[in-house]
């Protein structure tokens, strides 16, 4: 696995790794079921620590790029069901440019939009 660090950029290391290995799922480089190295490993190929790998991968299992299976190891997940989620994202992102510009109109301020996302959001979470 080939991953790119660059001590120049302005992003930190572990984000880096994360946007590296996701770059090889979506391009098909790793493919599903693919066992990712340890995070020992991957923090003695890349001279880092072994903090910012594990920070990597876990940021990789909370977009649903990898999962983990205890004792195991870390294993991407299908290229269907990451572009999935990719799309569903993009949708969303949509949605909320229209708000934001919509709000932006009517001078309606950030924190009120982000408190009625939050109302909105705890609602449908209680079977709305």
């Amino acid at each position: 696995m080939h991953i790119i660090i660059s001590n120049s950029s302005n992003k930190p290391i572990y984000e880096q790794i994360k946007d590296n290995i996701k770059e090889m799922i979506l391009s098909g480089e790793l493919s599903g079921e693919e066992t990712l190295p340890s995070i020992r490993m991957l923090a003695k190929d890349l001279r880092v620590s072994v903090i910012t790998t594990k920070r990597a991968y876990e940021e990789l299992e909370k977009e649903s790029f990898v999962t983990v299976i205890p004792g195991k190891g870390y294993f991407v997940k299908n290229k269907s069901e990451v572009l999935r989620r990719e799309e569903v994202l993009k949708k969303i992102e949509e949605l909320l440019e229209k708000a934001i510009t919509t709000a932006q109109t009517y001078h309606i301020d950030k924190e009120e939009l982000l408190q009625m996302a939050d109302i909105l959001y705890e609602g449908d979470s209680h079977g709305k």
